[in-house]
């Protein structure tokens, strides 16, 4: 989620197994009837408070964790999205923590390769559209 004209993204803080912060990108499950655009923008409201809308596909990211002494396998699609409205809460019970970083600090925070490698997409497409 971007507010473009404030030149920052909302990001999501979740609480590892050893109670450390990590900072990733707002996602979820795509629920019965919804396009992955439509999950999207109603897991990133869910989980920052913010409504956005769909500007591009940034990518796809294939992953797997441990949940309940099983192994899960997750396809995530990501998209830049344009902020239009919202405030900033963590109310989802799944989400420690919920913050407004600088696109320049953005690579940085996040703890996952793989969302690096989108925010670089990402800041590529902004500049593109300036």
């Amino acid at each position: 989620m971007v507010d473009h004209v404030l030149g920052r993204a909302a990001v999501i803080g979740r609480l590892d197994r050893r109670g450390r912060l990590l900072w990733s990108l707002p996602k979820g499950h795509i629920e019965a009837g919804e396009t992955a655009e439509q999950a999207a923008v109603r897991e990133v409201e869910e989980e920052t408070g913010i409504i956005g809308r769909v500007v591009a596909p940034l990518g796809t990211i294939d992953f797997w964790f441990v949940a309940e002494d099983r192994r899960v396998h997750k396809t995530v699609h990501h998209f830049l999205m344009r902020a239009l409205g919202g405030d900033l809460c963590d109310d989802d019970v799944e989400v420690a923590e919920v913050a407004w970083v600088p696109l320049g600090e953005l690579e940085s925070r996040l703890a996952y390769a793989d969302e690096r490698r989108l925010i670089r997409r990402a800041t590529e497409l902004l500049e593109e559209t300036a």
